[in-house]
């Protein structure tokens, strides 16, 4: 699939320069997927590298930690891999 701008929350936004802003984006596309680099193309000039993204997959459904790692002056964002939030539920 293809990003989606309804899948994109502003959790928090950067009032300062140095501080990065926060994301949620909800999608059924797999991690694999969203972090192609060029996936968040159409956000690139609401992002800037250090911005953080939880990406929840509504598919698996799993949560991934991740943030800009480029944002190039092309208009290419690339996101890192991310790391996968778990949890157990023993109950």
């Amino acid at each position: 699939m293809a990003y989606s701008a309804d899948g994109l929350v502003t959790v928090c936004a950067s009032k300062a320069g140095n501080a990065p802003s926060m994301y949620l984006y909800k999608t059924a596309d797999t991690q694999a997927t969203v972090n192609t680099s060029g996936y968040f193309n159409a956000i690139t000039s609401m992002v800037k590298i250090g911005d953080i993204i939880f990406v929840y997959d509504t598919t698996t459904p799993s949560l991934v930690l991740t943030y800009v790692r480029a944002n190039s002056a092309a208009g290419v964002v690339d996101i890192a891999d991310g790391t996968t939030v778990s949890a157990t539920n023993t109950d």
